[in-house]
């Protein structure tokens, strides 16, 4: 059995990696790279493998650096099965088809500057096929993926319908129990359920590392420091900049802002969702409440988590824009999440430059994204191709993170551990993380008696 690290190897994008077993081969995810144009574009249009000798995907979730090259994929002849949790496809079929979308109107962008014709990535058909080939397959149930491989999803609690992902993979009469993290959330996150490490122990595990070498604020921490952040910016008449992933970040975003509303620990002004594919996806949440958890007061007292008096959801362009008008504190909410693309350029646009505007990082931000620039208060930001200054204030809520922390990830792994025979320790292969992530979370499971932990180079291959 061989591994390829195709992506998310030595950084948090792209995630992609190929199993070759019995002569079948396996995509784990295969999502889209992203930071500069320029050294993405190339890297995504390289396809991870030749699409005649996949034969099977297994998907873990519906993020677009997990899932957004899979119409690709499709538009270069894959017809096989994409295995995921039934949430997973649906909001897929809203995340890809928004990302087709984006890459038609990019394609657009680029011919208009260079005067050439430029393609885009994929479209909207490619999208649309990809979501077709899809197949929904429950929590904590076996399914085959190809002869000699079979899979059971655990639920991540990173994002709705995230997954971790077990495999037995049997080949010459021996079979070799792989662990794939997927994304690792964390306990206590709003509306979804705490992970649930896969059990039955592991021989290799390919775990995420994005937050290896850092801790968190506690989740209710964050909630109170979100409420001082809106507090101490409408007391100055500023607005709250949010650059939020549209899936699972925003959703977890309206519901704290719910509860505060509800125990009046936020001021009454306005809430704006500002991002069609996040409504979009608030639509899909509401259509899985099945996997929400049932343990939090709010998720068993009230109907509608994403409805009360302040929140406003704006689809249309020509309402966002007008927010760019309306003076006075209010909290919009916008994608995308590193501040590459949507409409939270509009709003950054007109108000970085305004100290009394608090532009608020929730989620983490991939090196030469325009959010790592804020998140470094760069003097100078470039909002659609102009040098602006960045005057607003800048604060940063780590503990919204949707990834576990260094202690989070290595209980996570303990557990996994702990079903191996006399706690015999996995080999560890460190994906989706920076090199210095990478390397201090080494240090540390080195220290707790796990021998053999590598971060893998792009394209590095494994025999096991």
């Amino acid at each position: 059995m061989e591994i390829e690290f195709a992506g998310a190897a030595r950084e948090v994008t792209g995630s992609c990696h190929i199993l070759r077993i019995n002569g079948k081969t396996v995509l784990l995810d295969c999502g889209m790279f992203q930071g500069r144009r320029s050294e993405t574009r190339e890297k995504n249009l390289r396809l991870p493998c030749p699409v005649d000798e996949i034969d099977a995907i297994v998907l873990s979730h519906a993020h677009i650096d997990h899932s957004g090259r899979l119409p690709l994929l499709t538009a270069h002849g894959y017809h096989g099965p994409i295995y995921c949790t039934a949430a997973t496809r649906d909001l897929s079929a809203v995340m890809l088809a928004d990302s087709a979308h984006i890459q038609e109107k990019d394609a657009e962008f680029l011919s208009r500057r260079t005067k050439e014709v430029a393609a885009p990535l994929y479209g909207m058909r490619d999208a649309t096929v990809a979501v077709e080939r899809m197949v929904g397959q429950p929590y904590d149930a076996w399914f085959d993926v190809v002869p000699g491989v079979r899979a059971m999803f655990t639920d991540a609690g990173h994002i709705l319908g995230s997954a971790s992902v077990r495999l037995e993979c049997t080949e010459g009469g021996r079979t070799t129990r792989l662990v794939f993290s997927g994304d690792v959330g964390r306990a206590g996150l709003p509306i979804i359920r705490d992970p649930h490490p896969p059990e039955g122990g592991a021989d290799v595990v390919l775990l995420e590392s994005t937050y290896g070498n850092r801790d968190h604020t506690s989740v209710e921490g964050a909630r109170e420091q979100l409420a001082r952040v809106i507090t101490e910016t409408a007391a100055r008449g500023g607005k709250v900049l949010v650059p939020a992933f549209s899936v699972g970040r925003t959703q977890e975003l309206v519901y704290d802002l719910h509860l505060l509303a509800r125990a009046g620990k936020i001021p009454e002004i306005p809430i704006y969702v500002d991002s069609p594919l996040a409504i979009d996806t608030t639509t899909v949440f509401t259509m899985h409440p099945e996997i929400f958890d049932q343990t939090e007061d709010l998720v068993q007292t009230v109907r509608d988590l994403f409805v009360f008096t302040q929140v406003h959801y704006t689809r249309e362009a020509s309402e966002s824009k007008a927010l760019n008008a309306q003076h006075g504190p209010m909290v919009i909410i916008a994608a995308s999440g590193m501040a590459e693309a949507g409409r939270i350029l509009h709003h950054l646009a007109n108000n970085a430059a305004d100290p009394r505007t608090t532009i608020l990082i929730v989620g983490f931000q991939a090196e030469h994204t325009l959010g790592r620039r804020i998140v470094e208060r760069a003097p100078m930001i470039r909002v659609f191709g102009d040098e602006m200054p960045l005057r607003a204030r800048v604060e940063v809520l780590n503990g919204y993170s949707a990834h576990g922390d260094r202690t989070e990830l290595q209980r996570w792994l303990d557990t996994v551990r702990a079903g191996n025979t006399r706690n015999a320790a996995p080999r560890v292969y460190l994906v989706h993380g920076e090199p210095e992530a990478q390397d201090a979370f080494a240090q540390q499971l080195d220290a707790a008696g796990y021998d053999a932990v590598s971060a893998p180079m792009p394209h590095t291959r494994v025999t096991i």
